[in-house]
């Protein structure tokens, strides 16, 4: 039997960000759930998703901005610890992760007495992100071919791939499980339903990369 060919390539695209400072800031808890509230949903988008382009290498002990300013600058650890054990890839979308964000603020807020602000001086600002994407013109046909290419492309490729796909191109399973599972792809759904897994488990860019590497190394040695 010949080496399974898609009839479509994968072809991988990488992005950056253009970061834009949105002029509102907060020095209190209070304050920052006001405007987690306001600001737009690309914001919100930015202080958890993009937090993984950000730390591509590792993770952080509170792996989201918000769960971030208030473990280190508000010192309460409690809250930080509350946000940052929130996996936004467990939400369909980002005002569904608003919504618990703002569940678990307002539950906290409500058993303290006094409420906690920055002792750093340092405010949390918020900031929105447009991102460009790079065709980086590399397609793979097999899955050897997309295994390999993944284990050496860059990590802005995996970022799209899986984050951007996800919660802003409404792609739920991700690029690379749409075309492993596609008729037009390589039609391996259950490659592809272990691989569209992979964005929960709550792992840096370069985790996930060698998450799916090691899956698509199993399924080549059968």
């Amino acid at each position: 039997m010949g080496v399974p060919r898609a009839d479509s390539p994968f072809r991988f695209v990488s992005c950056t960000e253009l970061r834009e400072v949105m002029g509102q800031r907060a020095m209190d808890e209070q304050r920052l759930l006001e405007l987690i509230e306001e600001v737009p949903a690309d914001s919100i988008y930015y202080h958890t998703h993009s937090y993984y382009l950000r730390h591509a290498y590792a993770q952080g002990l509170f792996p989201n901005d918000f769960a971030t300013w208030v473990a280190l600058s508000a010192h309460d650890r409690v809250l930080g610890e509350r946000l940052g054990i929130l996996d936004p890839f467990e939400f369909d979308g980002i005002e569904q992760l608003r919504g618990e964000i703002l569940a678990i603020l307002s539950e906290h807020l409500s058993r303290i007495k006094i409420i906690p602000h920055s002792t750093t001086g340092e405010p949390f600002e918020f900031v929105r992100s447009h991102v460009i994407e790079a065709d980086l013109g590399l397609e793979t046909w097999t899955l050897r071919e997309f295994r390999d290419a993944l284990a050496d492309v860059e990590v802005g490729a995996i970022y799209n791939h899986v984050c951007e796909a996800r919660l802003r191109k409404g792609r739920l399973s991700g690029d690379f499980a749409q075309w492993l599972s596609a008729e037009d792809g390589l039609g391996l759904q259950e490659l592809a339903g272990r691989v569209a897994k992979v964005g929960c488990l709550g792992l840096s860019l370069e985790g996930m990369r060698e998450q799916i590497v090691r899956l698509c190394d199993r399924e080549l040695a059968t």
